[in-house]
C-alpha cells in the first residue's frame, strides 16, 4: 500500500551555534501522531539530519524544497484538498509546515484541526 512520505528532523542536532537543539515544528507534528496514533500507521514517516543537503529529500523534491517537517503526497490530491497543498515540484505534490499539515490531516484524515 502506497503512503504519504513524511520527513522530519532528527532532535539534538547542532547548526554551528551550539547544541543541542529540536525543531519546533518537527516536534508539533510528532506531538500531533501522538494525539492520534492512527496517523503514524498511515504514513512512512522519515527522520534526516539537519545538515543540508538533505539528500532523501532533494532526490524527491530539489534543494530549494528541503525544509522540514513536510509531507511529500504519494498520489495527486484530491481537487477539494488542493488548497492544502503547498507547493509541486518534480510531479510531487507536498505540505510544508506544521501548521499547513495538521490542516491537511484535519480534511483528509478527519483529526482535530490546529488552532
Amino acid at each position: 500500500m502506497a503512503r504519504d512520505t513524511l520527513f522530519l528532523l532528527k532532535e539534538d542536532f547542532a547548526d554551528g551555534q551550539g547544541a543541542p537543539y529540536y525543531c519546533p515544528d518537527c516536534a508539533q507534528i510528532t506531538g500531533v501522531m501522538a494525539y492520534f496514533p492512527k496517523l503514524r500507521h498511515q504514513l512512512d514517516v522519515r527522520y534526516v539530519d539537519f545538515a543540508k543537503p538533505r539528500k532523501e529529500i532533494v532526490a524527491i523534491l530539489s534543494e530549494q524544497h528541503q525544509g522540514c517537517p513536510v509531507l511529500i503526497l504519494d498520489q495527486p490530491p484530491a481537487m477539494d484538498a488542493l488548497a492544502y497543498v503547498t507547493g509541486q515540484v518534480n510531479g510531487k505534490s507536498f505540505i510544508a509546515g506544521a501548521k499547513a499539515i495538521g490542516n491537511y490531516w484535519a480534511y483528509t484524515h478527519g483529526v482535530s484541526r490546529p488552532h
